[in-house]
């Protein structure tokens, strides 16, 4: 297939796109390099720079290519910034999308595998939490993807939209050759090895009240490899499925402090702790189900422990310095 892969330059759609090409897909990246790096783009993808927010440019590049299917990756992910800058967030993740969607029908590409978060849930009724649970985001940022997801399903019942909405939990670890390097860099694992390289002289807690086994939050790991496999499954399942809604996580918890412990034992670093006030719009647990996707795709986690998905991590980055 030809796929257009919004955001491509970024961590998971940089990773998505490497599994894309190595399935003999033709891929053209769509990236305004913000929040992505041109280096992460993997050989063999076309790079058109570009922002969404302008219509012309999303316009052209679909004209010029006739593409099956588009993955979108390109948004804006930062929680507690969602909180102090909502405006930014309902712009750039759900506004701008309305612009992808709407370039979409014109150019009579049918076919869209969105990337959701577990946001949309914020503070479960229970846990693990199942595709049916309510959704009542606690931030701006789940509420602009919230946002898209109804959107999709009204495309779909008004124009045959197809589309595969994934809900992530905390997407982490590393390929060989691709890891995690936002700027500047908010989440957790990534954060706490940049203790064990000096680049930061302690980790932050924020919250040790939260009604958790050792009142820090508790959060559903998942590796960026087993992110980009549930991609493509869901890419072909939208060959004879017409909407699709899965979580993707492990279905285990792991609190801050354990996250902390584990990259302590994997990087043979003390990594300093200083404790802080909650952050707003924090959930205190979010742990998924990934029954759904297990049993109608196929899909399973091939690197489902926290020790292994720290370590491919702690790998990249020493390599990075």
């Amino acid at each position: 297939m030809k796929l257009l892969v919004t955001g491509g330059a970024g961590y998971i759609g940089a990773a998505v796109s490497r599994l894309l090409l190595e399935s003999g897909h033709r891929v053209t990246i769509f990236d305004n390099l913000s929040n992505g790096y041109r280096k992460a783009i993997p050989e063999g993808a076309e790079f058109v720079q570009g922002d969404l927010s302008d219509c012309p440019s999303v316009d052209a590049v679909l004209a010029a290519g006739a593409f099956d299917a588009v993955l979108h990756f390109a948004a804006f992910i930062e929680a507690g910034e969602s909180m102090a800058l909502p405006e930014k967030y309902f712009r750039n993740n759900s506004a701008n999308t309305l612009n992808l969607v709407e370039a979409m029908l014109r150019h009579r590409v049918a076919r869209i595998v969105f990337s959701s978060t577990a946001a949309l849930y914020g503070n479960p009724e229970r846990t693990p939490i199942t595709e049916e649970a309510r959704l009542s985001p606690t931030n701006a940022y789940g509420e602009s993807k919230l946002l898209v997801e109804k959107m999709l399903a009204w495309m779909h019942a008004c124009h045959g939209l197809r589309y595969a909405s994934l809900r992530y939990f905390n997407a982490a670890g590393a390929l060989e050759d691709h890891g995690e390097a936002h700027q500047p860099e908010t989440h957790l694992i990534p954060r706490i090895l940049g203790v064990a390289l000096g680049k930061a002289p302690h980790a932050l807690i924020y919250g040790t009240d939260y009604p958790t086994p050792d009142g820090t939050c508790v959060r559903d790991y998942i590796h960026i490899a087993d992110l980009a496999s549930a991609h493509l499954l869901a890419l072909e399942a939208l060959d004879v499925r017409e909407k699709l809604v899965y979580n993707l996580g492990n279905g285990s918890g792991f609190s801050v402090r354990q996250v902390i412990e584990t990259a302590r034992k994997v990087s043979g670093h003390p990594i300093p702790v200083i404790e802080e006030a909650r952050r707003p719009g924090d959930p205190a647990v979010l742990i998924a189900s990934s029954d759904k996707i297990r049993s109608e795709l196929g899909w399973a986690p091939r690197f489902p422990s926290l020790e292994a998905i720290i370590e491919g991590a702690w790998r990249w980055h020493y390599r990075q310095g």
